[in-house]
């Protein structure tokens, strides 16, 4: 096989290659074993027609397409490997000689990953970042533990309060009249917590177990259905029960309850431990964010569109997954923030170039420092996720064994950060840096993900 490269413009390559008639010719068999149950030819059986007779009163391009198809993947990637470039998508492929006995000669335009020419990357400046966890952060997290082994106990001798879980029914009209999503029976619903459209929740506090009357709202003007917005609307409820919520008393008999340790002061001990290491984890990320920025920043790069436009596909997959793991799906999501496709793959541009630009960056610096993965670093990574999962470590190496460049990409990524982190100068923050508690820190990971907004489980989505 016989490979000429050409460079062309906006980072595309243009191989011209050259295929051995023999090879092309084992492709026609491949077709026409594939395809001769299909073909009729009169005199035989459909099936058993002999592959010259075939080409001889169809001709034998009938055979061309998929005789094509079948050696192309194998011809490609030889030709990839012998032109030394590294595509980043689909080729487009001509055909510019075809025929048995003499070579197939076809051209595959494609882009391919670009040259980075790097800045400095040793001895780059970053603000040491520490967080130290207070007692505050401690009586914060127990409280949030708390919360969540609360009780709901009925309560009957009193009308509905703030805070309180309610069961209730509802139908709502506007201009009497009955609309999709508006009527429901015992649906829960916890008082304050701004799941229902505004003024709903309110006018329920200070009713009694069994009471029913109307109450009026009217629709926000952003609601995400379009013939509810802005109208205002009467619903008809009524109170089947009330619960308050009822919070453990935080001693021993709780720390039993919730954890290993007998006593509470154990357990706040090992409170302590955790948040202190998640602390110095996000430290540590916030510290590495500042560093891969500035040496982003410090190299060049000219990225091809269709590698913005993968990453872009790949970070509205994960969008749509964590709407789908929590009830919604992406199509629902943007109704409901009335954006288009369009404008949501808008909005992740700048972040899919930056994530692009600096995974291009650390492979360049990976190679030109020649870090490698060894057999320890990956047992070491097993072994991690294994505590990660809380699977054991074989389990893991089953589940990855199929895909094992993953677990070499991920330690050249994580070895080629410590390098950097090493080499790097820490300096003191600034004056007007403020420190807060540990709790108080969102964690910004170097791949920073699109936020999702917290929508309103608002009424009509009960239909």
């Amino acid at each position: 096989m016989k490979v000429t490269k050409e460079i062309l413009e906006n980072k595309k390559v243009k191989l011209e290659i050259h295929v051995e008639p023999e090879t092309f010719e084992q492709g026609m068999q491949k077709s026409y074993l594939k395809n001769r149950k299909n073909i009729s030819v009169p005199g035989f059986r459909k099936g058993k027609v002999p592959r010259k007779i075939i080409e001889r009163y169809y001709g034998e391009a009938i055979f061309y397409e998929d005789a094509v198809n079948e050696i192309f993947p194998q011809v490609y990637d030889e030709a990839v490997k012998e032109a030394g470039i590294v595509p980043v998508d689909r080729p487009e492929v001509d055909i510019v000689q075809i025929g048995s006995g003499q070579d197939l000669i076809l051209t595959a335009e494609v882009d391919v990953k670009p040259e980075v020419e790097l800045g400095q990357y040793k001895g780059i400046e970053i603000e040491r970042v520490e967080y130290n966890v207070t007692d505050h952060d401690v009586e914060h997290q127990l409280e949030h533990i708390r919360e969540d082994n609360a009780r709901w106990i009925t309560v009957e001798d009193r009308a509905v309060q703030n805070g309180d879980l309610v069961t209730l029914d509802y139908a709502g009209t506007i201009d009497g009249e009955a609309f999709p999503g508006g009527t429901a029976e015992k649906q829960t619903l916890e008082i304050g917590s701004g799941r229902f459209i505004p003024g709903f929740e309110e006018q329920l506090v200070g009713m009694k177990s069994s009471e029913e009357k109307d109450i009026t709202v009217t629709f926000p003007e952003d609601y995400h259905a379009e013939e509810l917005k802005g109208k205002e609307a009467v619903f008809h409820v009524k109170i089947h029960e009330i619960k308050e919520k009822e919070l453990p008393v935080l001693d021993d008999e709780f720390a039993k309850d919730v954890s290993e340790f007998s006593t509470l002061e154990e357990y706040k001990a090992d409170l302590r431990q955790k948040l202190q290491e998640s602390a110095e984890e996000r430290a540590k990320s916030q510290m590495e964010n500042q560093l891969l920025e500035k040496i982003t920043n410090n190299a060049k790069v000219d990225i091809p569109a269709v590698m913005v436009e993968r990453e872009i596909d790949s970070m509205v997959r994960d969008m749509d997954f964590r709407l789908r793991y929590s009830g919604l799906n992406l199509e629902k999501y943007l109704e409901m923030i009335n954006t288009s496709m369009e404008d949501f793959r808008a909005q992740y541009k700048d972040n899919a170039y930056n994530r692009v630009k600096t995974q291009l960056v650390l492979e360049a610096i990976t190679k030109k420092e020649g870090i490698t993965v060894t057999d320890e670093d990956r047992e070491k990574e097993y072994q991690k996720l294994a505590e990660q999962y809380k699977r054991d470590v074989e389990d893991i190496k089953k589940a990855y064994g199929s895909n094992p460049e993953y677990i070499d990409d991920s330690i050249l990524v994580q070895k080629t950060i410590d390098m950097l982190m090493e080499e790097a100068v820490l300096v003191e923050k600034k004056a007007d840096s403020t420190e807060q508690g540990a709790h108080d820190h969102d964690h910004h990971d170097h791949e920073h993900e699109h936020k999702e907004e917290n929508e309103s489980e608002e009424l009509s989505n009960k239909e």
